[in-house]
């Protein structure tokens, strides 16, 4: 069969290598891949936000089965548009995309459905935000309504802090913004907890711990995600169980109170509180770098369970892991998240050698004349799955002093609350 990936990301990557690995699968395409999805599939070049292209292209080569991976296109409504000519699409139609495309959207829903999460406040204008920091208690969170590529999430200590995240949100930083939304600041430990749908039914895919700040120590500004550690420290049955029947279970029945249902991944990212989880976001897609994290642990044919959730027989299956951990640390572009140099050349790429259990999977990354060149903020994800997490990091690590890329930088201490308590 023919399957075609939406996006460019290290996500993009792991799905692709993870379905190349399955003997159903004759042709991969990628809208439009990296410089790794280009070893492994055919990178095409379309865009993403002309869906008739897309969906020309796809009955043009014949293809079996869309993956959207980014948020953008399923927030759009691609996933609607595909299907309504019949198309084979993992990933969540436009309403239930709402969970992610509108912070709103979700925190109304966690109200009417009593789904815990941190108090908070919607603002339509930077006077009313403002006026509301007076009475408000520090630290505090101030967030972007709409998508911002998991940038636009502020921890404020002190009100200064606030106000420039205030003006940066509706000055335009994450594209135009009618509302903002500052929460209750709530003390715990974050951790990414993982489903997959069907529309019908749904089962676990593992859990993660993302690492967000960009200096170590987890000091300095968001990012899209520095690294991650698969599963994460915090998980216990207890725990998911909480998970499922407090928060997954009653996003869902707000769902299907707006007449949908779910297919696809769901990220559920939570802020766990003394073993009770608080909903903090939705991602309507898998986590990046979750994602890299987790997929190489799966033992299951990835592809029979993405055909088994767009049939609606996701219950027949039993999903498999390897029981073993799963580290990834991503190396940025200097300057990242702020602004950096493009098209800058990663010398030394060819020199990673990679092991049985190490993977590296590409994201802002080109290939000109057989040289790879970064052209985004995320650009190399290095991934190792070991008996412990300690020597997984430690094997990254070499590969990384190997790399010795001049243009970039890591963190060297992904996982420290689990390997250096």
């Amino acid at each position: 069969m023919k399957v075609g990936i939406i996006g460019s990301g290290g996500r993009e990557h792991a799905i692709c290598q993870t379905l190349k690995n399955s003997n159903k699968i004759d042709k991969i395409f990628c809208f439009p891949g990296n410089a790794g999805t280009k070893e492994i599939a055919e990178n095409i070049n379309i865009n993403l936000e002309n869906f008739e292209n897309i969906k020309n292209f796809v009955f043009e080569k014949k293809i079996d089965l869309i993956v959207v991976g980014p948020e953008k296109p399923l927030v759009e409504g691609l996933v609607d548009y595909l299907e309504s000519f019949n198309i084979k699409v993992f990933g969540p139609n436009k309403v239930a995309s709402q969970l992610e495309g509108s912070k709103i959207f979700t925190k109304k829903l966690c109200e009417k459905f009593k789904i815990p999460t941190a108090k908070f406040g919607i603002f339509e204008n930077k006077d009313s935000a403002k006026e509301f920091l007076k009475k408000t208690k520090f630290p505090t969170v101030v967030k972007a309504d709409n998508l911002a590529s998991g940038k636009g999430v502020y921890i404020c200590n002190e009100k200064s802090e606030a106000v420039i995240a205030i003006n940066e949100i509706f000055d335009g930083k994450f594209g135009k913004a009618k509302n903002l939304l500052i929460e209750e600041f709530l003390q715990g430990e974050e951790m990414s907890f993982f489903t997959i749908h069907d529309g019908n039914t749904f089962k676990t895919f593992d859990t993660a711990q993302d690492h967000k700040r960009v200096l170590e120590g987890d000091m300095g500004k968001n990012t899209g995600g520095m690294g991650a550690y698969s599963p994460s420290r915090l998980i216990n049955k207890d725990l998911e169980n909480k998970i499922i029947n407090k928060i997954i279970k009653p996003t869902l029945m707000g769902l299907a109170n707006l007449g949908t249902n779910y297919k696809g991944f769901l990220y559920t990212g939570l802020m766990i509180v003394n073993n009770e989880p608080f909903l903090i976001e939705y991602n309507v897609r898998m986590g990046d770098p979750e994602c890299q994290t987790i997929l190489p642990k799966l033992k299951t044919n990835l592809v029979e369970i993405l055909l088994a959730c767009c049939e609606g027989k996701l219950n027949q299956f039993k999903i498999e892991w390897l029981n073993k951990k799963s580290l990834c640390v991503v190396v940025c572009s200097k300057g990242y998240p702020e602004e950096f140099n493009k098209n800058v050349e990663i010398e030394n790429i060819n020199k990673i050698i990679l092991k049985e259990g190490d993977f590296l999977f590409h994201a802002g990354t080109i290939k000109k004349k057989d040289k790879i060149y970064a052209i985004g903020g995320r650009v190399l994800n290095f991934i190792t799955i070991s008996e412990n997490l300690k020597s997984a990091r430690e094997n990254i690590l070499k590969n990384l002093e190997k790399l010795n890329w001049s243009g970039g930088f890591y963190r060297k201490d992904i996982g420290y609350k689990v390997i250096d308590k």
